[in-house]
């Protein structure tokens, strides 16, 4: 298993913006041709944006998932940056531990770049608790706010 940055594997780029859309698309069939297009623009757009990072986990240049740090996630808490985003594990890699690689990894990576928190929004109950995600307040009724402390 290697972490990389996908800026320096790019021809994982159509993968995982599919992958991205199939996960996190509101409607999933609307104009995906569209909204790939601009995930990837917004990707090649902010690889050297200190508060954007994608990395990805690969085994034998295999895909198995990847992970995000992004400028803004939240229309709802618009002040807080960087944001931890799109854990994502294919659906045969689950139950592997492949997610704890990924989170250590970007929490890695925001420590790097000299962030002291990070912030996270999910509707999952009692998950990022174990990577050490603090729960701040709802922001929505579904979605709630956490943070890490670096």
């Amino acid at each position: 298993m290697i972490i990389f940055n996908l800026k320096d594997k790019m021809e994982y780029l159509n993968e995982v913006v599919n992958l991205e859309h199939d996960e996190w698309g509101i409607n999933p069939d609307f104009d995906r041709k569209k909204r790939i297009n601009n995930k990837k623009k917004t990707i090649m757009d902010n690889l050297d944006n200190k508060s954007f990072c994608k990395l990805i986990l690969l085994d034998n240049n295999n895909l198995i998932g990847f992970i995000s740090l992004f400028p803004y996630d939240s229309d709802e808490v618009k002040d807080l940056s960087p944001w931890y985003a799109t854990m994502y594990v294919k659906k045969e890699y689950r139950g592997k531990g492949y997610s704890k690689i990924l989170n250590d990894a970007i929490i890695n990576e925001a420590r790097n770049r000299g962030f002291k928190t990070i912030y996270l929004k999910s509707t999952l109950v009692n998950y990022y608790e174990k990577f050490g995600a603090v729960y701040i307040r709802n922001i929505s009724d579904d979605e709630k706010l956490y943070k890490i402390d670096l």
